[in-house]
């Protein structure tokens, strides 16, 4: 069964891409649901991070290829699929106010690069396999899809992923900055940085998101009213608590507000 599947423990909330008989590839139905399920998790005050994972020992293979004769078959089609389905899906992973993790594992190709792409931290184990080989089916990458891709890792590497089609290692991958850093155990080590994110300030970490999307990569003078905002945290009682305990050398604990 294909589907994405959601567990919350604590302040922490884990994403599944579900589809092990075609490794994990994302179908209309999932990538809908993933917009869905990242929309409803970025207003969730409670949550301090989200983690992507895929089921079992794979991330995603990408894009379920068998549905394009139904689903991307004409010009209206194709526009509709990647302008709206997959890009709703990966603006609201990337938009989500809370950090996101991908804990990559085996297959993290074409559109499950993507989505790993859309997330703030990546990591991955060392037998983890990347690229987006779409040149062998005969399309470019969608302009909003390639956003994301070339955000991190630059002009001549997305030009070498996409020109070439070549799939290619964890290490690899870390050194063209696709991947943050290379883990034996990687539930372990997403679990681990999730718990870190966690213990410090919420409002802190949701301001961070969203200067760091405002002012990269291009940065332009923020408004008046953006100004104020990113200073907000000034007001809160989450400030009062960080330096309050420094002082006294105590553990904080963070309330978000």
């Amino acid at each position: 069964m294909a589907e994405i599947r959601l567990e919350k423990k604590d302040v922490v909330a884990t994403v599944t891409l579900s589809n092990p008989r075609k490794l994990n590839a994302i179908n209309v139905a999932m990538w809908n649901a993933l917009a869905q399920t990242f929309a409803a998790l970025s207003e969730d005050d409670s949550l301090r991070c989200v983690i992507v994972r895929g089921d079992g020992h794979n991330f995603a293979a990408g894009a379920d290829v068998e549905e394009f004769s139904t689903v991307r078959n004409t010009m209206t089609q194709g526009m509709r699929y990647h302008t709206e389905t997959i890009a709703q899906a990966l603006a609201a992973i990337s938009q989500c106010r809370h950090p996101t993790i991908a804990a990559i594992e085996g297959v993290c190709v074409g559109g499950g690069l993507e989505i790993a792409c859309a997330c703030d931290i990546r990591i991955a184990a060392p037998t983890a396999r990347f690229g987006i080989p779409i040149n062998r089916l005969g399309f470019p990458l969608a302009p909003g899809e390639l956003q994301y891709l070339l955000q991190l890792a630059g002009k001549a590497v997305v030009l070498e992923i996409l020109l070439e089609g070549r799939v290619f290692g964890a290490a690899e991958a870390k050194d063209k900055g696709l991947v943050n850093r290379v883990a034996d155990d990687v539930p372990a080590e997403a679990r681990r940085s999730a718990q870190r994110i966690a213990q410090g300030a919420p409002l802190a970490a949701r301001m961070n998101k969203q200067l760091v999307r405002r002012l990269a990569p291009i940065p332009q003078p923020l408004t008046e009213q953006e100004l104020h905002e990113a200073f907000a945290f000034l007001a809160s009682q989450d400030y009062r608590e960080g330096v309050q305990t420094f002082l006294s050398k105590r553990k904080p604990v963070f309330s978000g507000k």
